[in-house]
């Protein structure tokens, strides 16, 4: 029974799972409804089951690694349709959007973490400078664990 994009017909049902996938979120509705049972999505504040059916007017917030994106459903459709159709399934709120794109800012501002690191692996004298000052039992001077002397 799928509909149009911008219906909101009382008589159409979509299960969340599909509608995530039809408004392409997700690439599969088996990655949708893993998403969906992980506890990582929302719908009007409450956690879901993929099973449950989508209603125009519905707030959805999907928690990712980015953050928390938050949508309201403004169609319902069964099929995954080309992407400006998907697009008009939802409507992203303002304060998600500003919420991404500070995000957006400080990924851009951080330094970049491959900087902090020295290049290339330590010397053989590096690392045993790197166990002197750990207290490393290997740590010990060459000197000390041979000796030429009989008596020892």
């Amino acid at each position: 029974m799928p509909a149009s994009p911008g219906s909101a017909s009382p008589s159409v049902r979509v299960r969340l799972d599909k509608w995530l996938w039809a408004a392409r979120f997700y690439k599969t509705r088996a990655l949708s409804a893993d998403e969906i049972d992980k506890g990582r999505v929302h719908v009007n504040g409450q956690s879901a089951k993929p099973s449950r059916e989508v209603r125009a007017g519905d707030t959805i917030e999907l928690r990712s690694t980015d953050g928390t994106r938050t949508f309201v459903v403004r169609g319902l459709s069964g099929v995954r349709g080309p992407a400006p159709v998907a697009a008009l399934l939802f409507e992203e709120t303002a304060a998600s959007i500003a919420l991404r794109i500070e995000a957006a800012e400080r990924r851009r501002l951080a330094p970049e973490p491959a900087h902090s690191q020295p290049i290339g692996r330590p010397t053989k004298r590096d690392r045993r400078d790197i166990d002197q000052l750990r207290g490393r039992p290997g740590a010990a001077q060459w000197d000390d664990r041979w000796s030429a002397s009989v008596d020892d």
